[in-house]
């Protein structure tokens, strides 16, 4: 059960996809992990990356892609895997499509978790974080016993420059030209599911799991 999760950043889509991974006794593999993992056992695509990486320059899809695929190529991905975080675009998308296609594999489900822009404004900007411990908390889901203080260490809680909202929508401007599409390159390949994000995260779960079955 090879899986890609898609969403918008703050939709909950990594959320998701840990439980799916738990459920399904599959990998969470996330971009971001396997390269800090490459990077830290210094193998040749890790310090490949790193030099992109300490240039400042994005690292290129095909490198990206090849690190993914020595991941997925690891014992415990058998089964299969739940992709987050990438492909972010559609030159991605079609780089692994292509060396998938070349194992004779591809992707069996791509869940998109869809959530409305300005409820994803409203939630980010609800988030706060604690100066000290780095403890996060929610106004409305999650609020600290005493407001703007910290249950754990008591130090000043506060919104991070990433949640602020013409921030939040600075980041949904970029995802709505870059990884938008993706939603139509999955469409056309018949693997796209929608699930709607609005609900609590138990409901939208419920979903994904009658989907994948």
């Amino acid at each position: 059960m090879k899986i890609i999760m898609l969403g918008a950043p703050g939709a909950g889509k990594g959320t998701q996809a840990k439980k799916i991974a738990e459920k399904y006794e599959i990998p969470h593999v996330s971009t971001g992990d396997i390269f800090r993992a490459n990077i830290k056992n210094g193998t040749e695509l890790g310090m490949e990356a790193k030099k992109y990486m300490d240039a400042g320059a994005l690292v290129p899809d095909e490198l990206t892609v090849k690190i993914l695929l020595d991941r997925v190529s690891q014992a415990d991905c058998e089964n299969g895997y739940v992709l987050d975080g990438f492909p972010r675009t559609i030159p991605q998308a079609e780089v692994l499509d292509k060396a998938l296609s070349e194992r004779g594999e591809s992707i069996d489900y791509a869940i998109d978790v869809d959530v409305p822009d300005e409820a994803i404004v409203k939630r980010m900007g609800g988030r706060r974080a604690c100066v000290t411990c780095g403890a996060t908390y929610h106004i409305v889901n999650i609020p600290p016993k005493k407001e703007g203080i910290c249950d754990q260490c008591g130090s000043e809680l506060i919104l991070r420059p990433d949640d602020e909202p013409a921030t939040v929508q600075k980041r949904l401007d970029v995802y709505h030209e870059q990884t938008q599409p993706l939603i139509d390159f999955y469409q056309n390949k018949g693997v796209l599911h929608s699930v709607d994000g609005t609900r609590s995260m138990e409901e939208i779960f419920a979903e994904i799991t009658a989907l994948l079955g």
